[in-house]
């Protein structure tokens, strides 16, 4: 299984003071539902991973949430595009959970459901608290710059971001930079194995 994992707010879809409480809140971001498109017919499945405190707060109801992510699945579908599962933490900062981001909880728990080495799967959000869960648990961390508080600067990244981390300037330009870096490394691996088969069959050279 091929794997991908993204935030939800100011990486897939707008994100809003006091946070997504109704279905009308959904705004994806521009070029966002095609980049999950294009991930998808690449052959990669994507799952979201995010914090969702409004919930335990009580500012909106499991009702609400399954409502938005019912609309965000039409309008994906409509592209073309399909979100596997939605993995969230609904506590406050100070409850103390080991699943609100930065901390690695979420990706865990992901890397559990569907049996997976996190160090194969990149993941991709808008803040430093996403990249700092994502190489916390082990996951290749992409930046893009489409929250409200982007960094002040991108080179060098400010020192809270993990120095791994990729940067695109929205969740389109991750896809096009991913998919292409894929098929660059799947040319290299066949032109390997070819070679070697043409190594393989070459009759030994006379002496």
């Amino acid at each position: 299984m091929k794997l991908i994992i993204v935030d939800r707010d100011g990486t897939l879809c707008v994100e809003r003071e006091g946070y997504l409480q109704t279905p009308d809140d959904w705004e994806p971001l521009p070029g966002a539902l095609d980049a999950i498109a294009r991930l998808n017919q690449a052959g990669y499945q994507v799952v979201i991973a995010a914090n969702m405190p409004g919930l335990g707060r009580g500012l909106f109801d499991m009702a609400a949430l399954n409502a938005i992510h019912a609309k965000m699945n039409k309008q994906l579908a409509a592209a073309g595009g399909r979100i596997e599962a939605v993995f969230y933490c609904p506590h406050s900062p100070d409850e103390g959970c080991h699943c609100r981001k930065p901390l690695p909880g979420l990706f865990q728990q992901i890397g559990e459901r569907y049996k997976l080495d996190l160090t194969q799967v990149h993941a991709v959000g808008d803040s430093e608290r996403d990249v700092q869960a994502a190489v916390a648990a082990g996951c290749v961390p992409h930046l893009v710059l489409t929250g409200r508080a982007p960094p002040v600067q991108t080179d060098p990244l400010p020192p809270e971001f993990p120095p791994s981390t990729r940067v695109h300037a929205d969740l389109a330009a991750f896809a096009t930079a991913f998919i292409a870096g894929m098929q660059a490394a799947g040319a290299a691996r066949a032109e390997t194995e070819a070679r070697a088969r043409a190594d393989k069959t070459q009759p030994p050279s006379a002496h």
